[in-house]
């Protein structure tokens, strides 16, 4: 069973990196290369492991402060980053230059359960660090 945590430190984290996702998704659409599929795959990429990342720190924080069952806790923190994948689409509707689109909302679950998948087999050395 987790250890009594601070619900702050425990949950700070995750709500930086949010915060974070949702300033990147504010600004205007950028290019690296010029290159429309070196630039796709570059920032595909990225969303894989910026919500890779999102899941990591929302299952920390529900690790650390949640008495329910492991599988609950992973269930929840992929609902939670999920949706917050979700939002963070629709937010990008009202951003000049940027568009949501489902496709992308489908490559973060794609990060989300990569993360999953980690933790799950990672699990004795995870509980010792979080």
């Amino acid at each position: 069973m987790p250890q009594n945590h601070n619900k702050v430190t425990s949950w700070l984290p995750a709500l930086l990196w949010m915060l974070l996702i949702f300033i990147l998704s504010s600004r205007p659409r950028i290019g690296i290369t010029h290159i429309s599929g070196v630039d796709f795959i570059i920032f595909k990429s990225l969303h894989v492991i910026e919500y890779g990342i999102l899941y990591l720190l929302v299952f920390r924080g529900i690790y650390r402060t949640s008495r329910s069952t492991l599988m609950k806790q992973l269930l929840v923190a992929f609902i939670i980053s999920f949706f917050y994948a979700v939002s963070d689409e629709v937010h990008q509707t009202f951003v000049a230059t940027r568009e949501g689109k489902v496709r992308d909302i489908a490559i973060d679950t794609a990060g989300i359960s990569i993360s999953l998948v980690i933790i799950k087999a990672k699990l004795d050395f995870i509980s010792k660090y979080f």
